[in-house]
Formats: structure tokens, sequence, C-alpha cells
């Protein structure tokens, strides 16, 4: 009940304080898309190989910050969820494990609005679903478990080090421009670009690609090691939580 009674407060205040409300959940990576559309397309959209659309581009670009965005937006929540909530802390007998929960239904549900409007756009620029969207499910479960598992690490390191948190949003920047969203890995010098694999986000940001954008099936090696590599991240993050949980209070 705390946890739904939560994600619902949290989305009845977004409705209140703004008269757009929750609407700039999606705005605003939209509107990341069409800048980047416009300053862009003409100089990537000859780069664009198994794409036969004129809107290529932006479908392509759509995709890409379609994942990034739960991605920074569950570990950008999760690096502040303890700082944010001490009073509630230090006042309130509860679970913690609920804060997490709560990011990761709001956070949920933002991506399927965002999705949606997603599909709608889609819809106007003439590019239709295929028989591939029924990866969408997994690959949305595999981002959220990846952010969440580095988030909450993170959050828990945050409350005794500080400057964990403007690391981690350095490293978000950077790991945007790391990741093949507003280019293809083409374009990367071919003796460089293996150092791709070893970023978990270049197979889930590749598979949104493929499913969104090539109508073919994601890359399902990757995605496995990926899948590992959360679920460890979920373990240790666990782990850390626990042992900390007590100490956190005092702290904050």
């Amino acid at each position: 009940m705390f946890i739904l009674s939560s994600i619902r407060t949290e989305l009845v205040n977004r409705f209140v304080r703004s008269r757009l409300g929750g609407l700039w959940m999606i705005i605003n990576p939209l509107a990341q898309v069409l800048m980047y559309a416009l300053i862009l397309s003409a100089i990537l959209s000859a780069k664009l190989p198994g794409i036969d659309h004129r809107f290529a581009y932006a479908i392509y670009l759509t995709a890409g910050i379609l994942a990034w965005t739960m991605f920074s937006e569950v570990v950008g929540r999760c690096l502040t969820m303890f700082i944010d909530n001490a009073n509630l802390l230090k006042k309130l007998v509860f679970p913690r494990i609920c804060l997490p929960a709560v990011i990761t239904g709001s956070a949920l549900l933002n991506a399927v609005l965002l999705f949606l409007a997603v599909c709608l756009v889609f819809g106007v620029l003439g590019h239709f679903p295929n028989v591939h969207f029924v990866w969408l499910p997994l690959l949305f479960l595999l981002n959220l478990t990846l952010a969440l598992g580095l988030g909450l690490a993170l959050g828990v390191l945050n409350v005794f080090v500080r400057d964990v948190g403007q690391i981690t949003q350095l490293a978000l920047q950077y790991g945007f421009w790391f990741t093949p969203i507003v280019y293809m890995p083409a374009i990367i010098p071919e003796q460089l670009r293996f150092l791709l694999m070893f970023n978990p986000m270049y197979w889930i940001v590749v598979g949104y690609q493929n499913v969104l954008v090539f109508s073919a099936p994601p890359p399902v090696g990757g995605l496995i090691a990926v899948g590992l590599l959360a679920l460890l991240l979920i373990l240790f993050s666990l782990f850390i939580f626990r042992r900390a949980a007590a100490e956190m209070v005092d702290v904050l």
C-alpha cells in the first residue's frame, strides 16, 4: 500500500504543480529528439543504412532516447533517493527498500507513457509496429533492472560520500555519448568499435533500435550478458543496502 500510494501521490503532485503536469515527462525527451534531429539529420541521415524512410534519422534517434531516458531517470533518482527522503527515514518506521520500489514503479509508468507517445509519433511518420515488438517487455525489464541495480548501489554510497553523486552525473553525460544513440556504431573507427561492447547500455539501446527501427530481433547474446550483469548488480546493491541501512539514518 505504501508503494502504490507513494507512486499515486507523486503523479498527482506532477499534475497539480504544473499546467502541463506529467506531460513534461513525455515532452522533454521528445523535445530532445527534435533538437538533435533538426541539428544532425542533414549530417547523419546519409549514414543510416537499413532504414528506407524519409524520417529515418528521427526514428532511429527516438528509439535510442526511449531506452536512455528510462535508464538515466532510474539511476539519477536512485542516486539521491535516501538524501531526498532523509526526514521520512528519520521519522517513520517502514521498509527502506520501499523507496527504490516507488522509483521503479514511477519510472516504469513514465516509460510506458513515453513509449505510447513514441508509437503515436511513429504512426504520424508512417513507421508502423512489426512482429519483433514482442521483445519490448524483455528490453524494458533488462533496462529497468540494470538501472536499479546500479542506481541503488550508487544511492547508498552517495549517502556517505557525496562526491559519488557528482561523478555519476558526469558519467551519465559521457555515457550518453559513448552509446550509439545520436549516431550509428559504423561511424566509429573500426579499431575502436570493440570498446562499445563493454558498455551494457550499448546492447540495450541496439535492442530497442533493432526492434523499433530495423524490424529485427535484438542481440540476444549481448542481452544475456547484460542480464547477468544486472542480476549481479541487484544482489550487490541489496547486500550493501542491508549492511548500511542502519548507519544511513545516522549519517543523514
